[in-house]
């Protein structure tokens, strides 16, 4: 799916289930809550919130919940995502998010980046993890 056919309802379905799962974020050391969405190929919304834990490395991002969400619904293919976060600064995936998303989505999967308000940006997959390695690099 490329960014343009991402329709309206589309995206505010995954602004809305990212606010709502960001609502439930589990933050209690950094304050920090973020929430995610993932719309899959079968036009399920399946959301994600970060978990944190006193053992820092040991949490969980909200992209990582709501692709863990997605495998357990049946399906393994993300069109769109959206993350909503708080700040000044733009919240967009981690690292590890990104590479997390690219063994489900496609270099011209389009990614949002929103806060409680308002859509802030917009990216494809590939301008934030370019150049990236996926399953097809494995295939012989």
């Amino acid at each position: 799916m490329s960014e343009l056919l991402l329709t309206d309802a589309q995206q505010m379905q995954l602004l809305q289930s990212a606010r709502a799962a960001q609502a439930h974020a589990y933050a209690p050391y950094s304050h920090f809550h973020v929430g995610a969405a993932v719309l899959d190929d079968q036009g399920r919304v399946h959301a994600g919130c970060n978990v944190e834990n006193a053992a820092y490395p040991q949490g969980v991002c909200a992209e990582a919940g709501a692709l863990s969400a997605m495998v357990l619904a049946g399906s393994t293919r993300v069109l769109a995502l959206a993350v909503v976060g708080d700040g000044a600064g733009l919240v967009t995936p981690c690292g590890g998010c990104r590479q997390k998303l690219r063994e489900f989505a496609a270099p011209d999967t389009p990614v949002l980046v929103a806060d409680r308000e308002q859509l802030r940006a917009r990216f494809t997959l590939a301008q934030l993890l370019p150049e990236s390695f996926g399953p097809e690099h494995l295939q012989s």
